[in-house]
């Protein structure tokens, strides 16, 4: 799986959560912009943990790593490096 794939599924999983248009969604979005308060960030992290548990097998997002998530590039570039997305 590449990035872009990888960029598609989090604006997906996002504007489903966030009841928002993923084209509107981008890598420069941060969650703050898009009103995503924790509860959302919650519902992301287990939304992205099954998405991405069919390509790799137990994939998870680590409680303490999410802290550092600020954007929507942020999650694509952690999502992407556990993957070993390119």
């Amino acid at each position: 799986m590449d990035r872009n794939a990888v960029l598609t599924i989090v604006c997906e999983q996002l504007g489903q959560i966030l009841e928002l248009d993923p084209s509107t969604i981008n890598e420069s979005s941060t969650f703050a912009e898009l009103d995503a308060d924790s509860l959302a960030l919650i519902e992301l992290v287990e939304a992205l943990e099954e998405a991405f548990s069919e390509v790799s097998e137990g994939f998870r997002i680590d409680d303490e790593d999410l802290e550092g998530l600020k954007s929507v590039g942020d999650a694509v570039n952690y999502v992407s490096s556990k993957l070993g997305a390119v």
